[in-house]
């Protein structure tokens, strides 16, 4: 597993051994970025259950100017560490000034730190067992919540059958999908790219 393109392309992400992160493929993120385009330029994002970091990371080479990562498991934290040292010196010798800061804290405790800090764009990769329970699913939306502007893109990995609801009531906010990519059998991962309207 790679970065895939930008400053630090080419960059070897270390992951934990085992199955308890599962870092997004080189692919997954391409096609994630190619649709994101210009948006990443300059843009501050925030990645949550960012594991190895391989989402913000990849925004950072890409032209990110600012990328917070929160992971709470100590192994996927360890190796998201060292990733972010990696890609944060090729940026640096690359002529880049963007910030990279890493949070051991889990998606909602970090959602209430930065609650009011505005992010352009937020990456989402939890575990799937929490999408499909419909308290950890309520739990994970309404933080997501927390971290919104009305310009604020999310991008959900989720598995291909999983859907978003159309609301949550706390906070109230409603979901607008913008485009869905990935494969489209059963379970396989797929990215759910869209905007939370606060009511």
């Amino acid at each position: 597993m790679r970065i895939t393109s930008g400053i630090a392309r080419g960059i070897s992400l270390d992951a934990p051994k085992g199955d308890s992160t599962r870092p997004a493929t080189d692919a997954a993120r391409e096609a994630l970025f190619s649709h994101l385009g210009e948006a990443v330029a300059g843009a501050a994002v925030l990645d949550l259950f960012a594991g190895t970091g391989s989402y913000g990371l990849e925004a950072a080479s890409r032209g990110a100017a600012r990328a917070v990562f929160a992971e709470n498991d100590p192994r996927a934290f360890a190796c998201l560490k060292k990733n972010a040292a990696a890609v944060s010196k090729a940026l640096r010798a690359g002529g880049s000034e963007a910030s990279l800061e890493t949070l051991s804290l889990d998606c909602a405790r970090a959602a209430k730190t930065l609650a009011g800090t505005k992010f352009d764009i937020v990456f989402a990769d939890p575990p799937y067992a929490m999408l499909l329970n419909s308290a950890t699913l309520s739990k994970i939306l309404s933080t997501l919540a927390l971290v919104a502007s009305e310009e604020t893109i999310f991008a959900l990995e989720a598995p291909a059958d999983f859907e978003l609801p159309g609301s949550i009531e706390n906070p109230a906010a409603s979901f607008q999908v913008l485009r869905r990519l990935g494969k489209k059998s059963k379970g396989k991962p797929s990215q759910i790219i869209f905007k939370i309207e606060k009511k």
